[in-house]
């Protein structure tokens, strides 16, 4: 018989019924899972993809058969896609009802209880089957005789038919309007959207109706065992009773309140019906423990019967989620490896800040990219003096600017989020905001900036003046008007445990970019194994440091540069001692002086004036100064390593301070080998240059302090001729650490600052798949990685590779470093953990993928 159901095209769903979820769907299957665990479940069948395509095309099933199947009136359709996060049409109930079964069930239920559940076919069919206007069909006021002839009334208006009396056409109805709905344009993209193959099929799940009304206690409800926000364990739901078809809704005072476990706030399903509560606690554990996961069950009561219509995965937010693997694992109801696979690494964002709460009111004054994850409140400022004032008053304050340049840093500091008019995913904000965790939107193009009244002015008119309060959500990409409703972080024993649990699985590492100590603790905190990148030139903006800079750059001669750079280098050294503390051994790469001079001298006729009485010089030599550094193109221009070749003097003061810092550190922990890094490299001789100076720096040191000590000097590549000729710098570096910020700039042509303006239209156009600056471009950017990677290896086998891009941080870009042979990802302190989650993700899978390979 069931060999005869499934050639007709659809299957009855018992324990051996041959359902599988990629041809019938997840619903299906579960339902069949449910029956195999002894649950109430009404009789059930399920419709296969294939025969829900063919329905759409207009070949319906044996309509005929199917309801011979059946011995309850009243049926319901559901949507069985093969994953539920894929969505699907609306469920249609009481398919059936007409008017000679309202007759029946008013004079056996009561005439309340039979309009209920006509109505409510009514409406549902009206609405998803032909296609009405739903506010016809508004349920509103009491369901009695009145409403429901207005419905019938409206339906045959509005159609010019009566409705459907036979339960034959209103089936066929259904399944023919749910199988196009499935292969609409609008819900074939919604699902693209969410992970779906452009293929995904649709199987349908026909049930009997387990109506929940009868003379005896009745009633309709949900019930779930952990909170869907926190993932805490206890008995959550409602629970709409009926009794002689009056109906108590829960939440309505006026009625009667029923709810699902006893507690002080009235009668609960557990003291009315304590073998049906017990009964929902034990289908709870069941599903808990053998279908290895947290259910919401869905039930009815009917004259005290259970019946369970079906279960679905309990919907919950990230931090819910990984705290129902890490309990589900602790239990042994999965393993370690499985609860770290159920964690989207993405996920983990949501706990490591603030989120602006979903349930909350939301005014949004802008839209930008989503630069930075996390949300702030605070004060507008359009200044970085202006958030260091704030700063000092202990208020908060987000910084509003054109863009932002190195100059801000200390006002990116002291802000808790920033928003700018310009810029794109790697942009100057985006980049230091994520490592300083700090939320951020670039790009917000429809705002605009008058700083000479300190006002900013959205698209809608609205006008905000500095010191009014907003609020930035950098995980949405938006401003908010006002201070917006927050959730607070969460980094508990879960979050540490599934990550711990993480670490045992993965096979590459993962470090941070940190540039200052606050940097260096924060890598800690979150177990980063070392410090893939610190950018040394950040620590030159603090005041006192930028004058003796700015001395450095006035200076006429090496003697005068030196000098200047005499009095940096002691703060440097401390910097770096209090970096190799943090760190307590773990691996430093610090790289040297990168960007060019200019970046260093005011631009405004205001700061020239304020330097010129600061080193006592006119105007006009300084005026002269900055017009002489300045250049056309200063991102390909004087920096990098060009400046280690023409202004040695820089990395000589560099080198001492690392040294001096790592002889320092090493007496009173564990010992140092710092790693340092010559930026923008093209040519092996600029290598040979730079590392001749160091290694003389080395030896004096070695010599003044009597004391040996070992570094590891390496290069970042990240101009695309250093790729291609990594095989020649490989031998005089003994690591190679791929900047992919730059690489892509330089290979795209394109200015990582400016793409943002118009990267949208291009990626919904096709001309990119998607912003190479947010995700690695596998096959240009990723050939030269590909190419440089084996090339430096063939000709240094001991050379590490690493990637200490933004890119570092992006699952996408960690699979392609595994696959590539790279030691190391580095990252922004707060994506490391999701890059050392998504390393296990990938680690597991392609464990599992040769297990596989292996059984077969």
């Amino acid at each position: 018989m069931q060999k005869v159901l499934e050639r007709a095209g659809y299957t009855e769903i018992t324990p051996t019924a041959s359902v599988d979820t990629n041809r019938h769907g997840g619903r299906a299957k579960c339902l069949q899972r449910l029956i195999r665990l002894d649950m109430p479940v009404p009789r059930t069948l399920a419709l296969d993809f294939d025969t829900v395509r063919e329905i759409s095309l207009g070949k319906l099933p044996d309509i005929p058969s199917i309801l011979g199947l059946f011995d309850r009136p009243l049926l319901s359709v559901r949507p069985s896609s093969e994953d539920a996060d894929w969505g699907g049409p609306s469920a249609i109930l009481n398919i059936g009802m007409n008017n000679e079964k309202h007759r029946k069930l008013a004079e056996s239920h009561g005439e309340d209880a039979a309009n209920a559940l006509y109505l409510r076919f009514i409406r549902s069919y009206a609405i998803h089957v032909a296609r009405l206007d739903p506010d016809e069909f508004e349920l509103t006021g009491a369901s009695d005789g009145r409403a429901l002839e207005h419905a019938l009334t409206i339906y045959e208006e509005e159609t010019d038919e009566y409705f459907p009396q036979d339960i034959g056409d209103q089936l066929s109805e259904v399944l023919r309007s749910m199988a196009r709905a499935w292969e609409g344009t609008t819900a074939r993209l919604l699902r693209e959207a969410r992970g779906a193959p452009k293929d995904a099929g649709l199987g349908l799940v026909v049930q009997e109706m387990a109506l929940g009304v009868g003379k005896g206690p009745s009633g309709s409800g949900v019930i779930q065992f952990v909170n869907g926000q926190s993932g805490e364990r206890e008995v959550r739901g409602r629970y709409m009773a009926r009794s002689q078809g009056r109906d108590a809704l829960v939440d309505k005072n006026e009625r009667e309140v029923i709810y699902l476990a006893k507690d002080e706030r009235g009668p609960s399903v557990e003291d009315r019906l304590p073998a049906a509560y017990a009964d929902l606690m034990r289908y709870g554990d069941l599903c808990r423990n053998r279908l290895r996961e947290e259910m919401q069950i869905e039930f009815t009561i009917e004259n005290e019967q259970l019946h369970i219509l079906d279960a679905v995965r309990v919907s919950r937010s990230p931090r819910a989620n990984l705290n129902i693997a890490v309990a589900l694992a602790q239990d042994a109801i999965i393993s370690e490896e499985e609860a770290v696979m159920r964690v989207p690494p993405r996920s983990l964002t949501e706990m490591l800040h603030s989120q602006v709460d979903p349930n909350g009111p939301r005014d949004a004054i802008a839209k930008g990219i989503a630069a930075s994850p996390g949300a702030a409140t605070g004060k507008i400022v359009f200044t970085s003096r202006g958030a260091q004032a704030l700063a000092a008053q202990d208020e908060d304050c987000i910084l509003v600017r054109r863009e932002t340049t190195p100059e801000d840093i200390r006002g990116m500091h002291a802000a808790k989020a920033v928003l700018t008019e310009r810029g794109g995913i790697t942009s100057h904000a985006a980049v230091i905001a994520r490592g300083l965790g700090l939320p951020c939107v670039v790009g917000a193009s429809s705002i605009k900036l008058d700083r000479k009244n300190k006002v900013l002015r959205t698209a809608d008119g609205r006008t905000f003046a500095e010191g009014e309060v907003i609020t930035i959500d950098g995980s949405a990409g938006e401003a908010l008007s006002g201070a917006a409703e927050m959730l607070e972080p969460d980094l508990g024993e879960a979050f540490q445990t599934l990550l711990s649990w993480a670490d045992n699985a993965r096979d590459i590492g993962v470090r941070a970019n940190a540039d200052t100590p606050a940097d260096a603790a924060k890598a800690r905190t979150f177990a980063a194994e070392g410090i893939g990148l610190c950018r040394t030139e950040h620590m030159f903006f603090e005041q006192e440091r930028l004058l003796a800079m700015r001395e450095m750059i006035f200076a006429d001669t090496p003697e005068d540069r030196r000098a200047a750079l005499d009095r940096i280098e002691p703060m440097q050294r401390a910097d770096f001692i209090e970096l190799f503390e943090i760190m307590s051994g773990l691996p430093v790469t610090i790289r040297l002086f990168d960007p060019p001079l200019h970046e260093f001298l005011p631009h405004a006729r205001e700061g020239m004036v304020e330097l010129a009485d600061a080193l006592d010089l006119a105007v006009s030599d300084v005026t002269r100064r900055v017009e002489a550094l300045s250049e056309f193109n200063p991102m390909l221009g004087m920096r990098g390593v060009r400046l280690g070749v023409t202004v040695p003097e820089i990395y000589d003061m560099q080198a001492r301070a690392i040294f001096e810092a790592t002889i320092e550190a090493s007496k009173t922990g564990a010992p140092v080998v710092p790693e340092i890094m010559i930026p923008l490299v093209s040519a092996k001789r600029e290598v040979e240059i730079v590392k001749s100076r160091i290694d003389s720096v080395a030896a004096q040191v070695r010599v003044e302090r009597g004391v040996k000590f070992d570094y590891r000097l390496g290069v970042m590549v990240e101009t695309p001729r250093a790729a291609l000729r990594a095989g020649e710098i490989a031998q005089h570096a003994a690591f190679l650490s791929f900047g992919t910020n730059d690489l892509t700039q330089m290979t795209y042509g394109l200015s990582r600052d400016d793409a943002g303006r118009f990267m949208g239209q291009y990626v919904s156009q096709g001309v990119y798949e998607e912003d190479p600056f947010h995700t690695l471009d596998i096959d240009g950017v990723g050939e030269l990685l590909q190419m440089g990677a084996e090339r430096g290896r063939a000709s240094n086998p001991d050379a590490t590779l690493s990637i200490c891009g933004e890119h570092g941080g992006n699952p996408e870009s960690i699979a392609f470093c595994r696959n590539a042979g790279f030691d190391y990802v580095s990252c922004s302190p707060f994506r490391v953990p999701v890059a050392r989650l998504a390393a296990a993700h990938l680690a597991i899978h392609d464990r599992g993928a040769a297990r596989s390979r292996v059984t077969r």
